[in-house]
This record gives structure tokens, sequence and C-alpha cells, in this order.
């Protein structure tokens, strides 16, 4: 350093900024929100700051950078028992403290998101989307066998229901992606159905047509599910669900809206009437006529 150069005992606001990597806004901030103590003006009415202004105004970036917001930091300054020459470090030791748990928190959300992501590139984009327990159900199956809609309507009751829920309905598209002809005898019924619009009245025969076609498709559809060990890993699954997730109950344990969503999610109830369908009258009709019929089909009657 030239010898007759001598640093300035204070500074302006802009070369203050300038020095700590901050803006002359951000200082302003500081002094709003009671982070840096407002320094004395000079006599041309601008702020003038000092050697320990810059010392605090360094920590404050540093301290910022890190991660810490600006009212911790504020309140790391002014709590505790630290001497007026001295920060409060019994203040900023807790403030670390909390910062490290909330970056331990972070990280494991953004783990929790890697995987997802992965996942979602390893199973395809809509497959990813559903949990372990309902894709580990799915894998085996032809490339291509299961369609958009299926992986759509998973999504859809393992939101209602959960992961059991969703598992226990993927036997109905597992049978649908290895029985061709049962594939195609369920599209022409779902057209038949889609058909039944809001133009068509509740008593048109179609409605009741339309009925006993979904009965007579249902009932074959559950032939093949028994015929093919289906049902017995329907079984199984709730065994493999109780044993990864144990929990005490009172509620009975084959229902799989007990218990099987996610902690605090709405209730399988609250979910079914916030969930939007775009059913007409006529179709409704359909489906009561529909279980109708099967319930007379029933041993039970």
């Amino acid at each position: 350093m030239h010898s007759s150069f001598r640093p300035p005992r204070q500074v302006k606001i802009g070369d203050a900024a300038a020095f700590a990597g901050t803006t002359p806004r951000a200082i302003r901030h500081y002094h709003e929100i009671g982070l840096l103590p407002e320094p004395e003006r000079g006599g041309d009415d601008r702020r003038r700051y000092g050697y320990e202004d810059m010392i605090r105004l360094l920590w404050i970036r540093k301290m910022a950078d890190a991660g810490i917001a600006l009212d911790d930091i504020r309140d790391a300054f002014t709590t505790g028992t630290a001497s007026a020459d001295t920060d409060s470090e019994d203040g900023i030791a807790v403030t670390l403290e909390r910062l490290e748990e909330t970056l331990a928190e972070q990280e494991a959300e953004l783990r929790r998101q890697r995987t997802a992501v992965q996942r979602m590139r390893t199973e395809g984009s809509r497959m990813g989307l559903l949990s372990d327990f309902v894709t580990d159900r799915l894998k085996n199956l032809p490339d291509g066998s299961l369609r958009q809609t299926d992986l759509d309507t998973l999504l859809v009751t393992e939101r209602i229901f959960g992961p059991l829920g969703a598992a226990v309905q993927a036997t109905r598209f597992i049978a649908l992606a290895t029985h061709p002809a049962l594939r195609e005898d369920s599209d022409r019924i779902d057209d038949a159905e889609k058909a039944l619009d809001d133009s068509v009245p509740v008593d048109d025969p179609r409605v009741a047509q339309a009925a006993v076609e979904r009965h007579t498709f249902e009932s074959a559809l559950h032939a093949v599910i028994e015929e093919s060990g289906l049902d017995e890993d329907d079984d199984a699954l709730f065994d493999t669900w109780d044993a990864l997730h144990p929990e005490p109950t009172d509620n009975d344990e084959a229902d799989i809206s007990s218990g099987k969503r996610e902690t605090g999610s709405m209730s399988a109830f609250e979910a079914i009437g916030k969930m939007p369908y775009d059913t007409s009258p006529a179709q409704w009709r359909c489906m009561e006529l529909a279980i109708e019929l099967s319930a007379q089909d029933s041993p039970a009657t």
C-alpha cells in the first residue's frame, strides 16, 4: 500500500454496499427492519458507515448467504446474554441449530423428489406417479398393454383409497391387459355407456340394455380373475400391506379405506365428494341397474 494512502474513516452507502457485496437498497431494508442500526449522517445529510457498521454488515451478508432468514439474523443479534461489545453468540447458535434442522428436512425432501423423478424416468411418467406398492403389481405386464386411462384411474383411486386400494383395483387392469378379447368387450361397453349422454332420458331402453351388458361383462371379468388366481393375489396384498405398515386398529382390517391413505389426508368419503365426474343421469341410472342385477345374482340373496 502506498505510504501516502489512508483509508477513509467512514464511507457512503454505495461504497459500503459494494464492499459487502450487496446493494444500497438492501442496506436501507436492513435499517427498516432493525437489522442494522441507522448510522449518523454527515453534514450533507447522507449516511456514513464506519468500521463497526461494516463488520455488522459483513456478518449479515455471510449469514444471509448461508440461508438464514433476515428476521432470524436480527433475533440472533438481539437475543441472549452477550455483552455490549459482542453480538449474541447464544442467539446465533440457536439460530444455526434451527437452520441445520431445516436444511436436513430440505435435504430429505430433495431426496424424496429425486427418487420420484428417477421412478418417473424408469417406470414412465404416468406409471412412475403411482406408489411402488401399485407399480410392483404392474411391472410384468407386456409393453403397451396398459393404457393411459388405466393409469389415470389408478392415480385417482390411490388418492382416494390409498396404495392398497389402487393395488387391488390394478387386478382389473391386469386381467384386461392379458386378455385381449376381454379388453375388446370392455371397450365396446364403455363406448355404449359414453353414448348415454345428457340427451338420453333415464328411461330410454338403451340404458337398461347397457346395464345388462355391463353386468354380463363384469361377471365374465370376475370369472377370469378367479381362474387366473388374481383373486388370491388380492388376498395376499392385505397381508403384505399389514406387514409393511403395522398399526393397531379397532376397525375392520379388510376396509381398504381405513388407515391405508397418506397420513393427514382426507377421508375417502370427503375425497369422493371433491373429485368431479362428468356423468349424465342416464349413465348413473345404468350403473344403478347394473348393481341391482349383480345383487340379484349374489348367493346372499
